[in-house]
Order: structure tokens, then sequence, then C-alpha cells
């Protein structure tokens, strides 16, 4: 697999500092996003549910099925038959599904659904530009 050079100087997001030419380490984007091979899947993102963090429509969710999913992860659950993507709150027995999007209404799951968390969301990949 081709790897990709990977600029040693940080992009500041703030004031514009000399930008530096300077390039080390190649960089291997697979390696880097996905630490269990055989746990991760690449998933696409279909709504605007998650919107208020940047996760949106088209966009690729890196979901590891390795990590145990703790109170505010996001995650890909599996709720009464359909998948979701949300983020994962746990109160007590009581487990919700977080939108980021006011105009969605959180989840709530309980030991009568048929619920499972999928797998956690570890990167969002999203293109700015074609």
């Amino acid at each position: 697999m081709k790897k990709n050079p990977l600029a040693l100087s940080l992009i500041p997001a703030g004031f514009p500092s000399p930008a530096d030419d300077k390039v080390d380490v190649d960089l291997n984007l697979h390696e880097f996003m996905v630490a269990r091979p055989e746990a991760t899947f690449f998933m696409r993102v279909s709504g605007e549910s998650m919107k208020d963090l940047g996760i949106g429509e088209g966009d690729i969710a890196v979901v590891d099925k390795s990590i145990d999913p703790k109170s505010g992860d996001t995650v890909v659950a599996h709720v009464n038959g359909e998948f979701t993507l949300k983020v994962f709150k746990k109160q007590g027995n009581v487990g919700w599904l977080q939108p980021a999007n006011a105009e969605y209404k959180p989840i709530k799951v309980t030991e009568d659904d048929d619920f499972q968390v999928w797998g956690v969301v570890t990167f969002i990949v999203k293109q700015l530009k074609r």
C-alpha cells in the first residue's frame, strides 16, 4: 500500500505561521486509523442527526467492534433491527442514544429493546472538496 508523506509542521488553526517544507515520516492512513484490522469496519454516514459533532451525510465512520463502549462515545448501535450512529449515554440500567442535532430526539434503550452497541467510532473521514 502506498504511503504518503507526513509533514513535520503542525497546522495552526489560529493565526498563520510560516510554513515548514520538511518531510520526515511516511504516513499510511490505514495503519494510522486501524489499530485492530480484524475488528474494524468502514461505514458511510447517512442523515444529519450528528451534524453538531461535524458528522454529516457521506462521511465515512471508522468503527472498531473490539472497543467496549463508554458513556460519551460515538457508537454505531443496532436497535430493534436498525443501525444508527449516536452518542452513547448510560444512566443506571437505562441507555440513551443521543443525537447531535436538536431536530432529533434521543432514543431511550431499555432491557425490552433488541439493542447492541455494534462498535465504537474512532475516526470520521470527511471529504471537503472533489
